[in-house]
């Protein structure tokens, strides 16, 4: 008896929030109901859910943008490490034949480099993405995967990422020498005989790299928010997350 009062109480939920026109009043009715079935006290409301996601949000997008910025953040990670453009891998394969290793392991630091500046820059794309998530997104994110807001961001995020973030790269790009680097190593190689000549675009290879790489780590946060209990740091992520 128990256990089918149990599935009509899960199945109430699933109906009510499942109904585009279902009031936020009618969800938390549902929800309420259900935890008073099953004996719980600390009922969980849609405004719990929307918050206890938003808190999750920021400490995954502060965890991942305080890694990735810091001095070796990208470079030493291999998960996110940015490594020689594949368009012109040819190009390194054939320097570091002809005894020009150094110079491109410099080329790869200071590419590392750049991202990890502007990975300082991402914070505020990311807080006004979580600033507009609504009822829908917070509850299609609970019931999703492990890695459903990382998907919100890379959807509501991306784009402005992308255009904010180029310039940001370009120029850091240009302060730690990286876009000299390989200019110089891609002119080095052009003078090789009978190579074909390669000039990739760099500016827009570190941007995506870069973003792509705070994507992994916010990825990895929500995992282990999901996963793991001691990694929820507030009462609502651990009441949310919880139940």
């Amino acid at each position: 008896m128990f256990k089918n009062l149990i599935i009509l109480g899960l199945l109430s939920i699933t109906l009510i929030t499942g109904c585009k026109t279902s009031s936020t009043a009618q969800v938390d009715k549902a929800i309420k109901d259900f935890g008073s079935l099953l004996g719980g006290n600390d009922e969980l409301t849609t405004d719990d859910v929307a918050k206890g996601l938003k808190e999750a949000l920021m400490q995954g997008i502060g965890s991942a943008s305080d890694q990735a910025s810091m001095v070796d953040g990208y470079l030493k990670n291999n998960l996110i490490r940015i490594a020689f453009p594949p368009d012109a891998e040819k190009v390194e394969s054939r320097l570091r034949q002809i005894g020009l290793g150094p110079e491109v392991d410099k080329f790869i630091t200071s590419l590392n480099r750049g991202a990890e500046k502007a990975a300082k820059e991402a914070k505020p794309i990311f807080l006004e993405a979580i600033r507009n998530l609504t009822l829908e997104d917070a509850w299609g994110i609970l019931k999703g995967d492990e890695n459903s807001a990382t998907d919100y961001l890379k959807r509501t995020t991306s784009s402005s990422l992308t255009e904010k973030f180029q310039p940001i790269i370009s120029d850091a790009l240009e302060e730690v020498n990286a876009t000299k680097y390989y200019d110089d190593l891609v002119t080095s190689y052009n003078k090789i005989p009978f190579v074909s000549k390669v000039n990739p675009d760099l500016d827009q290879y570190a941007t995506e790299q870069a973003i792509d790489g705070l994507f992994v780590l916010i990825a990895e946060e929500e995992a282990e928010i999901r996963r793991n209990p001691a990694a929820r740091t507030t009462r609502l992520m651990q009441k949310v997350f919880g139940n």
